[in-house]
């Protein structure tokens, strides 16, 4: 599962490394604050939660320059 940050792949799916950096931080955040993962965990880290859920495109980091629809 962490050779998913070596690739290229999730850099692109969240617009780049600074925004994939930032919703790791946020994601494991609230799951160290109790958030349900939203994969199936079968003994995985909260970090290899989250880059489950990035893949799966479960969760995504809003653009606060993005009008809301």
């Amino acid at each position: 599962m962490i050779e998913a940050l070596k690739s290229d792949e999730i850099v692109n799916k969240v617009g780049g490394r600074f925004r994939l950096t930032a919703l790791i931080q946020k994601r494991i955040a609230e799951l160290i604050d109790g958030s349900r993962p939203l994969v199936e965990r079968n003994g995985m880290s909260d970090l290899e939660v989250v880059i489950e859920e990035i893949m799966q495109d479960k969760i995504t980091l809003e653009d606060p320059h993005q009008p809301e629809a």
